[in-house]
């Protein structure tokens, strides 16, 4: 599996992102810059989180207009796997990957920690590896995480399960529903606001999150097999 990382001015968990796929994985995974305009030969996109230039106007909604962000949307209709980690989640709905939006966080302050995420879908090419249900610990580090969207929106994420993950306990930052992460209707595009790249190495002292790369991994693995044997 060919990994995409893609770099916009101001990302800062690219490296992060990368080595979650290179070590986590022992994948093949390039760092691809915003300017580029083709993902040809990739078989999925990471797009990491950071402050893409700057959060200037909001987060995400210049990094849309990116000349990579086209052959982004291409991947993600093609049914490659499209994952937005963060400043990455942000892109994705300012893109229109996915529905709502995400606001400053209810107490108007950034916060950093490990919070406890519960499992709402495991059916999907993200989290084959975990139990519906889990409860999980991933990091967490934005100001702006606090998912949002019109009540119409929320009833269809919540009546086709594209609600992925939601936070256990305590809702650090006012999302909708507890929403932590959320997929498209096709399932193959995953916006979440912590970072399993960060939980991907016991040397980090968690790999709570490396089960979601290695999910992925599984899903390609199981697709490419069938492909061949067609």
């Amino acid at each position: 599996m060919k990994t995409a990382v893609i770099v916009f001015p101001g990302s800062n968990c690219d490296q992060d992102m990368y080595y979650a796929i290179k070590d986590g994985l022992g994948e093949d995974v390039e760092y691809v810059w915003h300017g580029e305009t083709s993902l040809e030969g990739f078989d999925a996109v990471m797009i990491p989180g950071g402050f893409s230039y700057g959060d200037y106007l909001r987060c995400g909604a210049i990094a849309r207009f990116s000349g990579i962000m086209p052959a982004v949307i291409r991947a993600a209709r093609e049914g490659k796997p499209v994952l937005g980690v963060c400043n990455g989640f942000q892109i994705l709905t300012e893109s229109g990957l996915l529905p709502g939006a995400l606001l400053k966080n209810r107490d108007l302050k950034f916060i950093c920690e490990t919070v406890h995420l519960k499992v709402e879908n495991n059916r999907t090419l993200f989290t084959s590896l975990y139990q519906k249900g889990e409860t999980i610990r991933i990091p967490i580090a934005h100001g702006e995480g606090n998912y949002f969207c019109d009540d119409q929106t929320l009833k269809e994420l919540k009546e086709n399960h594209r609600i992925v993950f939601s936070y256990a306990g305590e809702n650090p930052n006012g999302s909708m529903a507890n929403i932590a992460g959320i997929v498209n209707s096709s399932g193959n595009v995953l916006g979440m606001m912590p970072h399993p790249e960060r939980a991907a190495d016991a040397l980090l002292g968690n790999v709570d999150g490396l089960r979601l790369f290695k999910s992925i991994l599984n899903n390609w693995r199981e697709s490419a097999h069938a492909a061949y044997t067609s």
